[in-house]
């Protein structure tokens, strides 16, 4: 980022390449919708664009982007709200599941397949949390990054980070058991973003 700012021009191109997929997978889990998403990581990056005057290390960049996603994600979340919902089991542009729709690493046909038997379950429990959580979670488990971070990010302390994280495992363990998945579903040293 540093890079950037003095002007050199594949500096930018460098952040994009390293970033924007885990980003990119961070917003779509966010917001349910591929299009929305694909909008709102432009936004991003545009954002990123026009403050990159303003950005100071005082925090991993990665720290800045992902507070810069969420609340590009918020803002949009709140303006939707005011608009009718838009199923995740299908959506207009796409008529397959969220869960078929987030793409993979190329995974083995028996680890697709486990993946389409638990992934729609697994969305189910997870749009069952509260939004606090949910988003600790997605941030945590799916993008990798540090409960300091988050709650950089969030803008709460990080003991409450790590609390919205138990409440989110303890909730998602509550919801997927009531959705009759339990400990035969696991896939021992996987995470659940792999």
């Amino acid at each position: 980022m540093r890079a950037f700012q003095r002007g050199e021009p594949r500096a930018f191109e460098l952040l994009v390449g390293r970033h924007r997929g885990p980003v990119f997978n961070f917003i779509l889990r966010f917001t349910g919708q591929r299009a929305r998403a694909e909008d709102l990581l432009q936004e991003t990056w545009l954002k990123v664009v026009r403050s990159a005057g303003d950005y100071e290390p005082k925090a991993k960049f990665t720290t800045w982007l992902y507070t810069i996603a969420r609340n590009l994600c918020v803002d949009s979340a709140r303006k939707e709200s005011h608009r009718q919902a838009e199923s995740l089991d299908a959506s207009a542009d796409d008529a397959r599941g969220l869960s078929e729709r987030v793409a993979g690493d190329g995974p083995t046909p028996d680890r697709e397949a486990y993946n389409l038997r638990l992934r729609p379950l697994l969305q189910k429990a997870l749009d069952s949390l509260p939004a606090e959580q949910r988003e600790v979670f997605l941030l945590r488990e799916y993008s990798g990054i540090a409960f300091k971070e988050i709650a950089g990010i969030t803008g709460v302390p990080e003991p409450t980070v790590k609390s919205r994280m138990r409440y989110a495992l303890e909730g998602l363990r509550r919801a997927l058991g009531e959705l009759g998945v339990d400990g035969d579903w696991a896939d021992p040293g996987r995470t659940v973003a792999s």
